[in-house]
């Protein structure tokens, strides 16, 4: 009985030797584990929004506007900044496009039933086309620049719809390619002079839409092969003097 007694000693000491380690290995985790949990929360705190300070994209209040809303500030913001001086020529040009479209459009839809050329008619068509771009952006440009534009062409423009009433196939066909290339040429040297004098944005972008439908409406009616070289040199002395 002794010797049994003496070799379950031995057991009892290995269990016990066990039992101190593993207490030993947690007591060891325990400052790692505070240091993870430490590191977390430091971590969580650099990527919130430090209080009282504006998030990004936030007014002054510190609220965040909806979309939309910031939409609408930076347009607001923009627009103010494009609205700049308007001059007696600026309100000038702006007028004379106005008064462009009121008797170009009634002349190109002339062409459609009095013309007996194809390219006459096709140069009605660019002009109804370009000169309703332009008249619907006068407008908006006039609106928010405060400018007053017309209702009504200039008693000139409107003897020459009157004439283009009057007249038919291959008479017509001569008067509208002539009387329209000259009055584009003229217009076309003022709108060089607005856009190289004008301190405003939005004349500016008018007089680049202006410039472009006005050199269209010139190649499309010199292409009608009907314009004059008196025609030409009407231009040119106009431009000139």
């Amino acid at each position: 009985m002794r010797s049994n007694r003496r070799a379950d000693r031995p057991r009892v000491s290995m269990r016990t030797a066990a039992i101190a380690l593993a207490i030993v290995a947690v007591l060891a985790l325990i400052p790692v584990l505070i240091n993870l949990q430490t590191s977390s929360s430091q971590a969580n705190e650099e990527l919130s929004p430090i209080a009282g300070a504006p998030q990004v994209g936030a007014g002054a209040d510190g609220s965040v506007p909806a979309e939309g809303q910031a939409q609408g500030q930076a347009q607001t913001g923009a627009a103010a900044g494009d609205i700049g001086t308007v001059t007696e020529v600026d309100k000038k040009f702006l007028s004379s496009v106005r008064q462009a479209g009121l008797w170009e459009i009634p002349a190109g839809r002339l062409a459609q039933t009095n013309a007996s050329s194809e390219a006459v008619k096709r140069a009605g068509h660019h002009l109804i086309d370009g000169h309703a771009k332009l008249d619907q952006l006068v407008r908006e440009d006039a609106k928010l620049l405060g400018v007053q534009i017309p209702d009504q062409a200039t008693a000139e423009q409107q003897d020459w719809v009157r004439q283009l009433k009057a007249a038919k196939g291959a008479e017509f066909d001569k008067l509208f390619a002539n009387i329209l290339r000259a009055s584009h040429g003229k217009i076309f040297a003022v709108i060089g002079e607005v856009r190289a004098s004008t301190q405003n944005d939005l004349i500016r972008r008018h007089a680049r839409q202006a410039n472009q439908t006005v050199m269209d409406h010139m190649e499309v009616l010199e292409d009608t092969g009907l314009v004059d070289a008196e025609t030409f040199a009407e231009v040119e002395a106009a431009v000139t003097k």
